[in-house]
């Protein structure tokens, strides 16, 4: 089987600044190798500012209007609002800092985003194109509870693609890809404790028991 390449970006809401510094060195550097990418959550939208080849917009996009009062609000969250509005955030800075969305669909790498099925609570992969771009990428974005949404994609409710798959190095390889390129958002070897009260997250997700599950 040929050698194929592939770049896949961790989430991590705010960590996510680490990976957009590593993404602009590979703009400022002309490095684009990979036949294909994948990311979710913060992952996904700083690979989509990198391969529409947009220098710095994931860090000013980090440091100005995700630390902005319209993202994240408390007071919001305990009336009863979103913890962190992702819809604002990706529309918002899309307004104000557009993207070159024609460099990406002319070009040879295209994007994979995970999303986890609210019914299922499985992952689903989907490819970034002109028309689901907007829809994709806000679910991948959307943590449970701190936005109470979960955006519909082709019709069925979705949530954070990093709940499930965090790290889509297995379907990189599935595509076909045998040189990894993966830029994590934690230190290597990093492991998340499980969670000490099953209970709660049940509870909370009642509704939805398949991403309770999944969750845990």
């Amino acid at each position: 089987m040929e050698k194929t390449s592939a770049l896949v970006v961790e989430g991590g809401a705010m960590r996510g600044i680490f990976a957009a510094g590593v993404l602009d060195g590979f703009m400022a550097a002309e490095f684009c190798p990979f036949a294909y990418a994948f990311g979710v959550s913060a992952g996904s939208t700083n690979l989509m500012g990198y391969l529409c080849n947009e220098y710095g917009r994931s860090q000013k996009i980090i440091m100005e209007h995700a630390c902005a009062p319209e993202f994240i609000n408390w007071r919001r969250f305990i009336k009863g609002g979103h913890l962190c509005d992702v819809h604002w955030l990706w529309h918002q800075s899309f307004e104000d800092v557009p993207l070159n969305v024609e460099h990406y669909l002319e070009g040879s790498t295209p994007l994979w985003v995970g999303v986890t099925s609210v019914n299922s609570g499985e992952p689903r992969y989907i490819r970034i194109d002109r028309e689901n771009m907007h829809s994709v990428l806000t679910a991948s974005c959307s943590i449970p509870v701190a936005y109470r949404d979960y955006p519909l994609v082709d019709g069925e409710p979705m949530s954070d693609g990093g709940l499930i798959d965090s790290i889509p190095v297995e379907r990189a390889y599935e595509e076909g890809a045998r040189d990894i390129t993966v830029i994590l958002s934690r230190p290597l070897g990093y492991r998340k404790k499980p969670s000490r009260l099953p209970a709660v997250t049940r509870s909370v997700f009642r509704g939805y028991p398949a991403l309770a599950e999944a969750l845990l």
